[in-house]
């Protein structure tokens, strides 16, 4: 699969990629670890394969099941399937995430028996569930967390760079911050200026 904006995969020509004496057809989305990406990693395909499988196959199950399990087993059950590598999501559009916060709603009103009609927010509130934004946030924010504080494997931590600690920069105001340095890789993505360590 290639990866790249819009702009950049117009401008390619080749369809598929000879090795050996085989021929590899260049795909436009793949399946890793349970997540579906596209070529611009916009995330519609994943999303659209979530709603999918929590609004049509677990959601159906859970109705017949509901009153076999404990309140805290359903919840479970639906959040584990949306919190799946959610952190991927950040950054999103805002219409993708109202597609999984209609199922989040879905999964709460299955969950309570509450109404189709009557206002959600107080039974998630009930249900202690963020919102997806939120949790999303939430989840990116404990990552975080756990790098700075030891609590995270290397991989993770060694991105997780404070500017405070890299060698001439300790006396920026993003020092005194908290600020994390941003890996030039994240910038080109972001359209944002690279911090680079002295």
């Amino acid at each position: 699969m290639w990866l790249g904006a819009r702009q950049q995969l117009n401008k390619l020509t080749t369809a598929d990629l000879s090795l050996s004496s085989t021929r590899v057809k260049i795909s436009t989305t793949v399946l890793d670890l349970g997540v579906h990406m596209d070529r611009q990693l916009t995330m519609v395909d994943h999303v659209a394969a979530l709603r999918r499988s929590c609004l049509y196959h677990q959601l159906r199950q859970l109705r017949m099941i509901r009153s076999s399990l404990t309140l805290e087993a359903a919840k479970t059950l639906l959040q584990q399937s949306l919190d799946y590598c959610n952190s991927l999501l950040y950054g999103v559009s805002d219409s993708l995430l109202a597609k999984l916060q209609t199922v989040q709603n879905a999964a709460a009103r299955v969950i309570t028996g509450t109404r189709k009609f009557d206002h959600i927010t107080p039974v998630l509130r009930d249900l202690h569930w963020l919102p997806v934004r939120q949790r999303i946030s939430f989840k990116l924010a404990m990552m975080v967390y756990k790098c700075l504080h030891g609590l995270a494997t290397s991989y993770l931590a060694d991105v997780c760079t404070p500017v405070s600690f890299v060698v001439g920069r300790w006396q920026l105001r993003s020092a005194n911050s908290g600020t994390l340095v941003v890996p030039v890789s994240a910038c080109h993505s972001e359209g944002l200026p690279p911090h680079k360590p002295d």
